[in-house]
């Protein structure tokens, strides 16, 4: 179990980076519970595809230094790593963009089911982004 745990997050990963939102949405369970950070909670992964949308509209990232941890029996996991982003087109309520680039230690949470991501919580220090975007 941990090992196919594992893989599917680094899978999950994997397909982000790519770029390959086909791939990355197709490792989510139809009912997905997604936490966004310092936000709310959205359900199933058209959800899911329509957060991703915003997000790509507005940043380009890439996850570099990934650590995952697994539970005993492979239905949680956890993931730590470093954002590498470029903030592209101003989101509302947050400070204008003009292309910035920032690096952000991140982490996520995640429970499995079925072999795919039912649950994932995303957590960020969102302060030290807006200094980072603001300098």
């Amino acid at each position: 179990m941990h090992d196919a745990t594992r893989q599917l997050i680094h899978d999950y990963y994997a397909a982000f980076n790519a770029g390959d939102m086909d791939r990355f949405l197709d490792l989510l369970t139809d009912d997905v519970v997604h936490d966004i950070n310092q936000g709310g909670r959205e359900v199933g992964r058209e959800a899911f595809a329509a957060f991703m949308t915003r997000m790509n509209d507005s940043y380009r990232e890439q996850l570099v230094d990934i650590e995952v941890m697994v539970n005993d029996d492979g239905t949680r996991a956890a993931a730590e790593f470093v954002v590498l982003g470029s903030y592209l087109k101003s989101d509302p309520g947050l400070p204008p963009a003009r292309g910035q680039q920032y690096r952000l230690p991140a982490g996520a949470f995640f429970e499995l089911r079925d072999g795919k991501v039912a649950r994932i919580s995303n957590y960020y220090n969102l302060e030290d982004w807006i200094q980072q975007v603001s300098a």
